[in-house]
């Protein structure tokens, strides 16, 4: 009879988790893809909707990436690229996130301002995020030797210890802002009037506490411990396993706040472009 150790760290373990990785992602991709697909052809963008139509892209992309590497993982073994780039997709959608819940939160906070922000201000910060999750975290990799062989541990710790400052700062704001969000809208507000998405960027950060913060710890303990994440070199594919539960689950929380979910199912049984359009504009 076999022992819990020999299961977890045995090769069945390791198939099943992985099975259920591809299985979740090519969901995952579905619930994604439509999503791009609303938001960016059918759908009319606001400041807050270019957000998550962004989300929704660093998701597909986080997905669509694991997916194959996790296919390949099983039939080549696994390499270092690929935790390199599906964390960068799945660091960009943290960005994104950390931008939605920190507007929504300015929005509450100072009804004025949201009148008075620019124009293309939604677009330029989503342009911003992408292009800094790049060095956050391609340069500490590269300096860590994930990229390349052969790297100095006190160059890794160095840049490594700076990104990971950074993905606290950002979990952070991230944590606060929603706490602010939820106080402010929930029992100092007067008119009840709420923020669009902000029931939908509620439920996304307790989402991402326990399913996307694994993957976020497994990457800040990978390249200052390991040695001895190799030992526990399960926790790897039980983080990606939830970071792919994470970004597969908010398409269906998307959908789900929907405040007219009949009119949105027969738009899309007729395949009516307006009334589809119009159902879909209403969640919030």
């Amino acid at each position: 009879m076999f022992s819990f150790w020999n299961i977890i760290s045995g090769r069945t373990f390791y198939t099943i988790v992985l099975s259920l990785t591809v299985f979740t992602g090519l969901g995952g991709l579905v619930g994604n893809g439509l999503m791009l697909w609303l938001l960016g052809f059918r759908v009319k963008r606001n400041p807050f909707s270019m957000y998550v139509l962004h989300l929704a892209g660093a998701d597909f992309l986080f997905l669509a990436c694991q997916t194959v590497f996790s296919i390949l993982s099983f039939t080549q073994g696994s390499q270092q690229l690929y935790l390199v780039v599906t964390f960068l997709w799945f660091f960009t959608g943290l960005g994104l996130l950390v931008a939605l819940s920190l507007e929504q939160c300015l929005t509450a906070l100072f009804p004025k301002w949201s009148c008075r922000r620019l124009k293309h201000m939604s677009a330029c910060t989503c342009t911003l995020v992408w292009v800094l999750s790049l060095p956050l975290v391609l340069v500490p990799s590269q300096a860590c030797g994930l990229l390349t062989r052969g790297s100095s541990w006190l160059t890794c710790f160095r840049y490594h210890m700076v990104s990971v400052i950074c993905m606290f700062l950002l979990f952070s704001v991230l944590c606060v802002s929603s706490f602010i969000l939820l106080v402010r809208v929930q029992c100092c507000s007067q008119t009840g009037q709420k923020p669009p998405f902000y029931c939908y960027v509620l439920q996304l950060v307790p989402l991402f506490f326990f399913f996307g913060l694994p993957f976020l710890t497994y990457w800040t303990l990978k390249n200052t411990l390991g040695s001895l994440m190799g030992f526990f070199s399960f926790f790897s594919s039980i983080a990606e396993l939830l970071a792919c539960v994470n970004s597969c689950t908010k398409p269906i929380i998307f959908f789900c706040n929907a405040n007219h979910r009949r009119d949105l199912q027969r738009a899309w049984a007729r395949g009516g472009k307006s009334r589809f359009a119009e159902a879909v504009e209403m969640t919030a």
